[in-house]
């Protein structure tokens, strides 16, 4: 297939705080290059992170423009000399960090994040590393896919790759955004216990429904640490995806299980806090920091979707040209699961 030399995408563009997000007809879709392909974005998801990016709280280097969103996928369109896994027409999704494929990140891990330090996934046609897809199942619809990279591999990184989760543990999940859904449907599959925490009394009985073996509304139990402690007879939880941050790091401390493990991810509440060293080294307990994961938690995490029979929630969908909309519904924080932008 002919590519075609311009196209339809959307930029970031500094302003004086932050970036505004702008629509852009005509932009140039560059060849692939050895070991590049073309793919034709289908679907794109956002996460909290591009909301932070468009608000100039994350860091994305000195840009004055950028196209936006980590999680993207579609089809191969055109295929570059050397390709050898990937042929046009193929499914795909693109992976978080473009050059993070297996192990431990290195020092150049994070220059490689799309809809960050590199351009992202919010256009029709993008030019990326063949190293930087995963092909997609055969079941698994674009909009499913695209809701993967970021928020998936990351409660996978951490509940399975660096957590080692296993049958009978228990998971605590703050709140109801991508990356704690898609722990839920993990623990849940794994055998685990999940419970999970929203101020919303209807997320909750959702969440009950997608496998949670207990559920507590944090706007009308302040201090849930203690429903968690009593909900798992003292004992507490082994696995806990730390996503508020500094507003809620302290209670997460307060009821991990002895030999458990605290996952900081994010920072909702802002990023910060004290770490009480003498109370986890007395549990045996640790703290890790999790950055999405690798192209090889990607393709396990895969593997395990398509065992379990696992479907991503997507809250909503909404059309490309409605991306300023999605950041709007996104920054509100009434979704429950993912939010999708057909392209």
């Amino acid at each position: 297939m002919n590519i075609p030399e311009r196209q339809v995408r959307y930029q970031l563009v500094k302003q004086a705080q932050g970036f505004a997000l702008q629509r852009q007809e005509g932009a140039a879709t560059r060849p692939p290059g050895a070991g590049e392909v073309v793919l034709r974005v289908r679907a794109c998801s956002l996460n909290r992170r591009d909301v932070m990016v468009k608000k100039g709280f994350y860091p994305v280097g000195a840009k004055d423009s950028l196209v936006p969103l980590s999680d993207g996928a579609g089809e191969i369109v055109a295929v570059g000399s050397g390709v050898k896994h990937f042929k046009e027409g193929d499914r795909a999704a693109a992976i978080f960090f473009q050059n993070w494929i297996s192990g431990r990140p290195t020092a150049t891990t994070g220059a490689s994040a799309l809809g960050g330090a590199l351009d992202g996934m919010l256009a029709q046609y993008v030019t990326l590393s063949a190293e930087g897809l995963v092909p997609l199942p055969k079941q698994m619809t674009f909009e499913e896919a695209a809701s993967l990279p970021c928020a998936a591999v990351t409660a996978w990184h951490a509940l399975v790759t660096r957590g080692h989760m296993r049958a009978g543990d228990t998971v605590l999940l703050q709140g109801t955004g991508g990356v704690s859904v898609f722990g839920l449907q993990f623990a849940f599959a794994a055998g685990a216990h999940p419970v999970i925490t929203s101020s919303s009394d209807e997320k909750l009985l959702r969440a009950k429904a997608l496998g949670a073996a207990a559920i507590i509304n944090y706007k009308s139990t302040p201090e849930w640490s203690k429903a968690m402690l009593a909900a798992t007879n003292g004992v507490g939880a082994h696995h806990i995806l730390e996503v508020g941050g500094s507003g809620t790091l302290a209670q997460s401390l307060a009821c991990v299980a002895p030999g458990g493990n605290v996952a900081l991810i994010g920072g909702l509440s802002g990023f910060g806090g004290d770490i009480p060293a003498v109370s986890l080294i007395g549990r045996n307990a640790s703290v890790t920091g999790i950055f999405v994961g690798s192209r090889a938690d990607f393709e396990a995490m895969l593997q395990f979707m398509t065992q379990h029979a696992i479907r991503p929630v997507i809250d909503r969908r909404f059309a490309f040209d409605d991306a300023a909309a999605a950041y709007d519904y996104m920054d509100t924080g009434n979704h429950f699961g993912k939010l999708v932008i057909d392209v």
